[in-house]
């Protein structure tokens, strides 16, 4: 074989190569576009289903101003009576709060152990119990109404609340408590 014959045979297996390449390029692009085709029909179809959704809302939606159009129409005072019967509703609200307060069950707190019981309302409650560390109550000396007000104030300011059948069997012991304290207490316990 001579040196021409060699080019020759070394040029014919490049073209095969080459050729062979190019087929799978060409493949390659094929599968490509195919792909895409099928990714641009899929999106078309999605396009067009949202034309539709569109339509269709813009529809119901001119539908639903043409009925409110009508109603309107039809109701000169339609926009002043549902304002008043908004009005109506948040009065009757607030009437209703200002009769549960009014109508609130009254609490019955004792002046002194040995004392009677006396009426008071929820303030009298709250500024009987504010200073205090720990709420006894006496069982039988409380409403249901009161006895609930009572849990209700312990579980809003922290305090502990205890509820005794008999209270002589509860002893309060008062530790390092002042002089003055202590001339105080006796005096508003046992006033002259």
């Amino acid at each position: 074989m001579n040196m021409h014959s060699q080019d020759l045979l070394r040029l014919q297996q490049e073209q095969g190569a080459m050729v062979s390449h190019l087929a799978r390029v060409q493949s390659r692009c094929s599968a490509l576009i195919q792909q895409q085709a099928a990714e641009i029909a899929v999106l078309r179809a999605e396009a067009m289903r949202m034309r539709a959704a569109l339509i269709a809302r813009d529809t119901a939606l001119a539908w639903a101003y043409e009925d409110r159009a009508a109603l309107e129409a039809a109701i000169p005072d339609l926009p002043q009576r549902m304002t008043l019967a908004r009005r109506v509703q948040e009065l009757s609200k607030r009437l209703q709060d200002l009769m549960r307060e009014k109508l609130r069950p009254t609490v019955s707190l004792p002046a002194r152990p040995e004392a009677p019981v006396e009426t008071g309302d929820m303030a009298a409650l709250e500024a009987s119990i504010v200073a205090a560390d720990l709420v006894i109550c006496q069982t039988g000396c409380l409403s249901h109404g009161a006895y609930w007000r009572v849990q209700d104030h312990c579980k809003r300011t922290g305090k502990t609340c205890m509820l005794v059948a008999q209270p002589a069997s509860v002893r309060i012991v008062r530790i390092h408590q002042d002089k003055a304290a202590d001339a105080a207490s006796k005096t508003a316990m046992n006033p002259v």
